[in-house]
């Protein structure tokens, strides 16, 4: 398999280097070699490389700076993957993609399927869902992976955060009325491996699908998970607070959990359970410091 992948630095492409098939050749290019600011440069990249797959690990995530940078967030987060799976359509080359719960307003309790209405509550959210209506736009072989709460042991992410935090403070208030499924960067580069190979395969099914860990919990409740496979010194108690206690720019989904069903149907893909790669992840935080 040849892949080229988009994105070097962030939690997902550190994963997808590291659990690349063996015997693959994979392609990876930065923000120094490929511009999200700048879509064309991205396609023209496409069109000169020999590649089974494309894959688009690299994104704007700063949810709350989007609220002010929209035009960078559209660039990076609609223009740059539309461009990206036009160039891919040209080729004949399916083309994955990796988007976001922020695309539903957070509604209800029940999971959210693929086809439940989208209604994103900022800036982030809409600029993710440009980028989906980008891509199907294109017309080209394609596969949407939304995903949820994602942590590693690189980069930013909420792990790391109250690890750090944790290790300051006796006690920490976390959100309790946000809920979700943490998922590890690792399973989702996994699963887009196993995608990858279903197509090159002849396998491959088009479409929007749903990824993040299970079992669902709020913000709060990770808190406490986290603080119980990490070695401190001393626990910090957790104290539970509702969202209009802690503010922010830009407004969360209330309800991030997704079903994901589908995509167990279409590829074979198990849902991930996150408490184990959670433990993975804080062990290898441990080991590197």
């Amino acid at each position: 398999m040849k892949a080229l992948v988009f994105g070097t630095t962030g939690q997902l492409a550190i994963e997808l280097a590291r659990r690349a098939p063996r015997g693959g050749a994979v392609m990876a290019f930065g923000r120094e070699t490929a511009d999200l600011c700048e879509p064309q440069s991205s396609a023209r990249l496409i069109d000169a490389a020999e590649a089974d797959i494309v894959i688009n690990a690299a994104a704007y995530t700063a949810v709350d700076a989007a609220e002010t940078d929209r035009e960078t967030a559209h660039l990076v987060n609609a223009e740059a993957p539309g461009a990206m799976a036009r160039a891919a359509a040209r080729r004949g080359v399916p083309f994955l993609h990796v988007s976001t719960d922020y695309v539903f307003d957070g509604s209800g309790t029940r999971p959210w399927r693929e086809d439940d209405p989208v209604a994103p509550l900022g800036v982030y959210g809409q600029t993710k869902l440009d980028g989906e209506r980008a891509i199907q736009a294109a017309g080209g072989d394609h596969v949407i992976l939304r995903t949820a709460w994602v942590f590693s042991a690189h980069g930013r992410n909420f792990v790391k955060t109250m690890l750090r935090l944790g290790a300051e403070r006796d006690m920490l208030s976390v959100v309790d009325d946000q809920y979700g499924g943490p998922t590890a960067a690792a399973d989702i580069a996994d699963a887009l491996w196993s995608i990858a190979r279903a197509w090159t395969r002849g396998h491959g099914k088009s479409g929007v699908f749903h990824y993040a860990g299970t079992p669902r919990v709020s913000w709060a409740d990770f808190a406490e998970a986290i603080f119980e496979r990490a070695t401190l010194r001393s626990r910090p108690t957790v104290v539970r607070i509702p969202s209009s206690a802690y503010p922010t720019p830009a407004q969360r989904p209330a309800n991030s959990v997704l079903d994901c069903s589908r995509i167990g149907d279409a590829y074979g893909i198990d849902q991930p359970d996150w408490r184990g790669s959670l433990s993975s992840v804080i062990r290898e935080l441990e080991q590197n410091t």
